[in-house]
């Protein structure tokens, strides 16, 4: 029997930790390696696994990744059951409220999985930056005759307070739920790491559905499956964890570290570009047999220019996008979105500068984060003097300079009427 499998995607994150990117944008949205977004790590992950039937759960500030769905995860409409559809709130609690929590979304959002009355739905997060063979967990879940499945990573215990952690039993039964405390339970056999949950599940539709109306029915709960749904389940039904480090990978050796980020903060999000850089990259973008997919954009290639002396167009260790000039300029380290302009004697090192920024003439940018739009100036300099950009943009814990995009590549105040 073929599994009927509904997918759907949490993707009304604000990102409030990830300001100033977050600014005119839902966290799934944010820009990521260049060419992509957040949310096409997962609508990828479901797509190469064979799950075509996904719904995305939208909310705050949605109008960036409802046009960046419409752009690049459109089926056509020519098999009912391949669809990517957006659902913006609808509202449908007593009180007619915003999402309140994970579960109260799905609740919220129950007529969709009875109307495609599928045997299991994945219930995935938009928030992270990771590949995963969602196949595999799906085969884990019925070997294991499961009713819930959720993804755990080890992590070390000194980080436990950072995360929902999961308790297993060492044949993988989950008993207990720990949110975000230090003293959280180690790993069976590993007292230096426990089981910290991806906030993505499988269920069988008929325990969800039950469960999303007996929480909606609680006053005192938060409507949230890690707090709230998954931890009255222990003991009450089949509920394992599966290993993501066991999770494998088409295209991939056998040995291959699992990859999982969560960029929750810009220096996080920062790290994980610096994560691309290398000759062999923790993560990796050029599986052809697991495609990083999004939207197809008609960008000329990259091209780099002059070769003098002090002006010669290059790049080293870096990733470049579709659209980039670097016109006798030098970008070091660093992953540059689509359409970035380096001028002559600019640099830019350690850097993530994002689509249609202009390094202007010996510009120097070094340890920065440039979102959209942002025009360095000719002699400019970003990251070289922490007190000045304090003042001028936000910098991080870790001395990281975040400089505030723009709504449009056109300067409004050169605009005659």
């Amino acid at each position: 029997m073929r599994l009927r499998i509904l997918g759907i995607v949490l993707a009304g994150g604000k990102g409030t930790r990830l300001y100033p990117l977050t600014k005119e944008r839902a966290k799934p949205a944010v820009p990521f390696g260049g060419k992509y977004r957040i949310i096409d790590f997962v609508l990828s992950n479901f797509v190469n696994s064979g799950i075509h039937s996904v719904y995305v759960l939208t909310q705050f500030k949605s109008q960036s990744l409802l046009q960046h769905l419409a752009d690049g995860w459109q089926f056509g409409g020519l098999l009912k059951d391949h669809f990517i559809i957006p659902v913006p709130a609808q509202m449908r609690s007593p009180g007619e409220t915003w999402y309140r929590g994970t579960a109260d979304a799905i609740y919220q959002n129950a007529n969709l999985i009875e109307q495609s009355d599928p045997h299991l739905v994945a219930i995935f997060s938009a928030d992270h930056i990771y590949r995963m063979n969602v196949a595999s967990m799906i085969a884990f879940h019925e070997q294991k005759r499961a009713e819930v499945t959720v993804a755990a990573i080890p992590v070390e215990r000194r980080c436990a307070a950072d995360f929902g952690v999961v308790e297993t039993a060492r044949d993988g039964h989950i008993i207990g739920f720990h949110e975000k405390r230090a003293d959280a339970p180690a790993m069976p056999g590993d007292p230096d790491h426990v089981f910290a949950s991806m906030g993505n599940y499988i269920f069988s539709t008929r325990t969800l559905l039950r469960e999303l109306y007996a929480d909606a029915a609680r006053e005192n709960s938060t409507h949230d499956f890690g707090r709230d749904v998954l931890p009255r389940l222990v003991n009450r039904v089949d509920m394992f964890a599966y290993d993501f480090q066991t999770n494998q990978i088409p295209g991939e050796p056998a040995n291959a570290s699992a990859y999982w980020r969560d960029v929750g903060t810009l220096d996080a999000y920062y790290e994980a570009h610096m994560d691309l850089r290398s000759v062999s990259p923790a993560l990796n973008l050029y599986n052809r047999e697991w495609p990083l997919r999004t939207a197809s954009y008609a960008d000329p290639p990259a091209k780099f220019t002059f070769d003098d002396e002090g002006r010669r167009g290059q790049a080293i260790d870096s990733v470049v996008s579709g659209g980039c000039i670097l016109a006798g300029g030098m970008v070091r380290n660093s992953v540059l979105g689509r359409h970035v302009r380096v001028h002559t004697g600019a640099v830019v090192e350690d850097s993530v500068i994002l689509d249609n920024c202009d390094i202007g003439r010996r510009a120097r940018v070094r340890r920065a984060i440039l979102d959209k739009n942002v025009r360095i100036p000719e002699g400019g300099t970003i990251g070289y003097d922490l007190d000045e950009d304090k003042r001028r943009h936000h910098v991080t814990e870790s001395g990281i300079v975040v400089v505030e995009g723009l709504r449009s590549s056109v300067d409004i105040s050169a605009i005659v009427v």
